[in-house]
């Protein structure tokens, strides 16, 4: 049995399951203060016999073992949680193998091994949402250097029609920015971005940030298949429409068919759908239980 921990800047979700990707049980709380938070993380697992526990967090997190911050959440912007010690705090409840992660690189490890990316030997894993992350599966891995990947926080080039100044309290118009659940809220005046209509002029700027992106991700990464999940995503129309500015940009300089006639199967929404994160966290939970370490 694992344990696995989908820790949103939105709220938490907690999980049992196998290592075959099957979810058993699941509780999903607001993620507020630390200690409240984590008060129901350990209410929640107390009485869960598992071997090992997977996190899958919103960062920027330290997921870098022997660092003298390794389990932390570092210089995130979500109030209360900057440098909090989260698998220190796991740990309090339940005393086993941790794997941990940003939960874009936990979704993508999930979705190459379950998921739309199954049977191929790399992905990439994007979440459009409140925030942008994207994370990068290779050779059932994970992409580390100094830390992890912060793909959300690139620059990209505005849109002509484009004044809004950009969310990102670090860089202002970088792609998160620019295109995050916040900026759509932001630049257009409404509550939700889900407010607006299927043919509003958002989304075709949308999709000129994010092919933008995805361009540089291909460029630099070459992954087999393109997973965008996240609340955004869930504009279906944002599919095609990213699609046709991605092939425009690259404008055929790289010859695969995957970026022609078949890109409506390369650029897809998450085969686990919205249990993306929680079965990504489950696949660190299985992979540390599988280390030496």
């Amino acid at each position: 049995m694992l344990g696995a921990i989908e820790a949103g800047g939105t709220k938490f979700v907690c999980g049992i399951g196998h290592e075959d990707g099957t979810i058993l049980d699941r509780v999903s709380f607001p993620t507020t203060t630390p200690e409240e938070t984590m008060g129901r993380v350990h209410d929640y697992f107390r009485d869960k016999e598992i071997e090992a526990m997977g996190i899958g967090s919103f960062g920027p997190i330290d997921p870098i073992p022997g660092s003298p911050t390794y389990g932390y959440i570092t210089t995130t912007p979500k109030p209360y949680w900057s440098n909090f010690d989260l698998v220190g705090a796991v740990l309090k409840a339940k005393n086993c193998k941790v794997g941990f992660d940003t939960d874009v690189n936990g979704a993508a490890l999930g979705e190459l091994r379950w998921g739309a990316a199954q049977g191929l030997d790399n992905c990439l894993y994007i979440t459009v949402g409140t925030g942008i992350g994207a994370g990068s599966a290779l050779n059932g891995g994970l992409i580390h250097g100094l830390s992890h990947p912060e793909m959300g926080h690139i620059l990209v080039r505005r849109h002509p029609d484009d004044k809004y100044e950009g969310t990102c309290p670090y860089h202002g118009d970088c792609l998160e920015g620019l295109a995050a659940g916040p900026a759509l809220v932001k630049r257009w005046g409404v509550a939700n971005g889900a407010d607006l209509p299927p043919d509003h002029p958002a989304w075709e700027m949308e999709a000129y940030y994010l092919a933008q992106a995805l361009m540089n991700y291909i460029l630099v990464l070459s992954p087999q298949k393109i997973i965008m999940g996240g609340g955004v995503m869930k504009q279906s129309q944002l599919f095609p429409l990213i699609a046709d500015k991605l092939q425009n940009l690259l404008n055929g300089y790289i010859q695969h068919p995957s970026l022609r006639e078949g890109i409506a199967d390369y650029i897809v929404p998450p085969g686990l759908g919205d249990n993306a994160g929680l079965a990504g966290a489950l696949a660190l939970a299985d992979a540390a239980l599988s280390s030496p370490s």
